[in-house]
């Protein structure tokens, strides 16, 4: 018998004119979503509000972190068309804001920085007034291929710091914590006018002190907006959950977050890194 989650963790089914037309729409398209692909629990809010985060560079992972529902194994090609294809959906679905993500391609020289920069343009150039943020992984620090994602111009870029840092090794085995906060401190350090963001799950394993760490480390780079949201285990196959934290706790965590000086914090049990996403760029 599957684990019984608390009554603050109960989300709503999927339906309703929207979430059907955004579902048919992404799949005439033959696109994917982070909200599909890793489960995310508030898929039929985002979806019913005509929102919805494009995963592009396929739906294969390199890296295997225990924490992840993507799948990982070998990528098949790139589809050369799925910059346009995401540009058009968003002008189809007439999107404000929207965000791009993507797997970890460690088998591309860039990490797919090139293929970030094409779906940029492209939805800019159907969307004038929409707004992007971009949801990278860390390109094994390659100074070079942020310095790409950076010149597409999005509005907000988001790079996701995940778990604390006692927990990097046995959870993002292939990840680097160090890495991952230079990558953020060189956003800010290329242009300090565009946006930073990230976020971590807490629920593994780790203690009140490391989250207040790592916020802190977070904060010292420079980083705007913060998430933070209670791990859900997708599979048997996946790492346990060890605490479920309360609507209290995350409340507490916002509280410490926002006197550090992050500019917005999106802190709760369903909190994923790009849930009400448009909020922090609308109070910037």
């Amino acid at each position: 018998m599957g684990r019984r989650h608390p009554d603050w963790l109960k989300v709503r089914l999927g339906g309703g004119e929207q979430f059907v037309k955004m579902k048919s729409l992404l799949r005439e398209a033959k696109l994917h979503t982070i909200c599909e692909e890793a489960k995310c629990p508030n898929i039929a809010e985002c979806f019913g509000n005509g929102t919805a985060v494009f995963l592009i560079l396929g739906d294969t992972c390199t890296r295997n972190c225990r924490y992840c529902y993507v799948k990982h194994g070998h990528p098949l090609p790139l589809n050369p068309d799925e910059p346009r294809e995401v540009a058009e959906s968003v002008e189809q679905l007439g999107l404000k804001y929207v965000v791009i993500t993507s797997v970890t391609r460690d088998d591309l020289d860039d990490g797919g920085a090139d293929f970030f920069y094409n779906c940029v343009k492209e939805v800019k150039n159907l969307n004038k007034d929409c707004k992007i943020e971009v949801l990278i992984p860390d390109f094994k620090g390659n100074k070079k291929a942020l310095e790409k994602i950076i010149d597409s111009k999005p509005d907000v870029i988001n790079h996701n710091i995940e778990v604390v840092k006692e927990l990097f090794s046995d959870l993002r085995p292939e990840g680097d914590y160090t890495t991952s906060l230079q990558v953020l401190k060189n956003i800010k350090e290329i242009n300090s006018k565009i946006k930073s963001k990230s976020g971590f799950m807490i629920g593994l394993g780790e203690t009140k002190d490391q989250i207040v760490k790592t916020m802190e480390d977070l904060k010292n780079v420079n980083v705007d907006f913060l998430t933070i949201g209670q791990y859900l285990q997708p599979s048997l196959l996946h790492a346990e959950i060890k605490k479920y934290y309360t609507p209290d706790e995350f409340e507490y965590f916002k509280n410490v977050a926002l006197e550090m000086g992050f500019k917005h914090v999106e802190s709760g049990p369903l909190v994923r890194s790009s849930y009400h996403a448009e909020k922090a760029i609308n109070l910037k």
